[in-house]
């Protein structure tokens, strides 16, 4: 895998198996708004809102959230921009409502879940705004709670490529590694308690491909 690959990738699907699927976004920066063609959002919300309605921002170990169209956060609007914490509730134009939260205390990850109907196109359970580790364990301040396991499953960037970390033998895309090894972004990967594969995200005019 190209080292230097996940820069231009900086979305994917992540699908944990008797769990959910998550979008994941990588950048530091995520657009988001209604599925448009012509301006794709980096987070596609099914509903009604501008194309390109905010952006939300990571700064350094904070959040911040920039209005292009309607947004309020707890029920106060935002006239340009404001400081996200955890438990937030973001308002995008009338109806869409998201709650922000950094669930774990040592990662600057953060997690939007829908409070009202409205779905990302395609449908996921949760957006993952991945800083540095995305967590996957049993504990209630995992970035993914999985509620079954008896540990952990990390994934963690790492010299601009991604890695998967857990006890025990891994099989990643059928490659045995102790502990831990490099994964793209549609790698299938499997553990003694676990299995989740990453599905690569297609911009406009790309097809899907299966590695870098």
């Amino acid at each position: 895998m190209d080292q230097g690959a996940w820069q231009n990738a900086d979305r994917f699907f992540l699908w944990v198996d008797a769990v959910g699927g998550f979008w994941v976004c990588l950048a530091d920066q995520v657009v988001l708004g209604r599925p448009d063609p012509a301006k794709p959002a980096d987070v596609p919300i099914l509903g009604d809102l501008s194309s390109r309605h905010a952006r939300i921002r990571r700064d350094g170990e904070g959040y911040l959230i920039e209005a292009f169209r309607e947004v309020r956060v707890d029920g106060r609007p935002v006239d340009q921009m404001a400081l996200l914490a955890t438990r937030n509730v973001i308002q995008l134009g009338a109806a869409v409502r998201l709650m922000f939260r950094r669930p774990h205390a040592l990662s600057a990850t953060a997690r939007l879940d829908f409070v009202s109907r409205h779905r990302t196109q395609p449908s996921v359970d949760a957006v993952l705004l991945m800083a540095d580790t995305c967590v996957l364990g049993p504990k209630p301040h995992s970035h993914v709670v999985c509620p079954d396991w008896p540990a952990e499953v990390i994934l963690y960037r790492h010299e601009d490529a991604l890695y998967c970390r857990a006890k025990g033998v891994l099989q990643i895309d059928g490659t045995r590694c102790e502990g831990r090894g490099p994964v793209t972004r549609d790698s299938r990967i499997v553990g003694d308690w676990f299995s989740l594969s990453l599905e690569s995200m297609a911009g406009p005019g790309e097809k899907r491909r299966g590695s870098w």
